[in-house]
C-alpha cells in the first residue's frame, strides 16, 4: 500500500507526517526519525519497508518550526549545505517534544495495538536517544546518533529498551565521543550497543556514498527483531 501524509496538531502548531500501514487490521507502530535531509525518498522508503514488517509506520516532518517540507537528498553541494543549516538550526528537544505527540498520535490510532517504537538515523539517531530518555516510546532504535555523548547525563532516565548502532569509522562521531558513549553505557540494562568495523557514517542509508551492504543487513536485522521482541 502507498503511503499517505496526515497532519499532527499540537499547541504549538500542526505538521506533517508520512504514514505507511500494514495489511493486517491492529499492528504495533514505529516513529521513524529523519536524518538532516528531511522527510525524503530515503525516509519514505524505510518507511514503507517497515509497513511490510507488520507495522505501522510514521515519518513526521521534525523541521516544520524551521521550515515545513524538507525533501532534499545527499547528492549535491547545495543540499549538503542547506542540510547542515537546517541541523545547525534544529531545537533537538522541540524536536523531542513533538516526537511524542507523535507517540500519542499514533498510539490512538484504531490500528494501533497501543505499543510504539521509535527508530532514527544521524539526527535522528541522536533524537531516537533522546525519544528513549524522555518519552513512553516502547523500544528504541539509533542508528549513528550524532551528539549522543552531550547528552548522555539523560541516561539515568532510561527505562525502556534502547539498541545503539554505531559506525567504528563514523568521521561525525570520533572515536574519542564513542568512547565515551560506550562506558557511559555499556553496563546499562536496557541498552545494547553494536559497533560495525570499517563502516562511516550513514552505512544503513541506502544509495548513500558510505552504503554497507552487508553492514546495513546486517543493522535492520537486529533492530527488526529488537522491535519483534519489544513491540509484541
Amino acid at each position: 500500500m502507498a503511503g499517505e501524509t496526515i497532519t499532527i496538531t499540537t499547541q504549538d502548531g500542526d505538521f506533517t507526517a508520512y504514514v505507511a500501514r500494514p495489511s493486517k487490521a491492529k499492528a504495533p507502530a514505529v516513529v521513524v526519525i529523519q536524518e538532516i535531509f528531511g522527510v525524503n525518498a530515503v525516509m519514505r522508503e524505510i518507511t514503507d519497508g517497515l509497513a511490510d514488517q507488520g507495522y505501522i509506520a510514521i515519518c513526521p516532518d521534525l523541521f516544520w518550526r524551521i521550515e515545513p517540507g524538507v525533501d532534499i537528498t545527499d547528492k549535491s553541494e547545495a543540499e549538503w549545505k542547506k542540510a547542515f543549516e537546517l541541523f545547525n538550526a534544529f531545537d533537538p528537544d522541540a524536536g523531542v517534544k513533538d516526537i511524542a505527540a507523535v507517540i500519542d498520535h499514533i498510539r490512538a490510532d484504531r490500528g494501533c495495538s497501543g505499543k510504539v517504537g521509535a527508530v532514527g538515523y544521524c539526527l535522528g539517531g541522536l533524537l531516537a536517544f533522546l525519544t528513549a530518555t524522555n518519552t513512553d516510546a516502547d523500544a528504541s532504535v539509533g542508528y549513528y546518533g550524532v551528539g549522543i555523548e552531550n547528552r548522555l547525563g539523560e541516561a539515568e532516565k532510561l527505562e525502556r529498551p534502547l539498541m545503539l548502532h554505531i559506525a567504528e569509522e563514523d568521521q561525525f562521531v570520533p572515536k574519542e565521543a564513542q568512547a565515551i558513549i560506550l562506558q557511559a553505557l555499556k553496563n546499562h540494562q536496557h541498552v545494547t550497543v553494536h559497533g560495525y568495523a570499517g563502516c562511516d557514517h550513514a552505512f544503513a542509508r541506502h544509495g548513500g556514498e558510505h552504503y554497507d551492504e552487508a553492514a546495513a543487513k546486517l543493522a535492520n536485522g537486529r533492530s527488526l527483531a529488537f522491535f519483534q521482541q519489544h513491540l509484541a
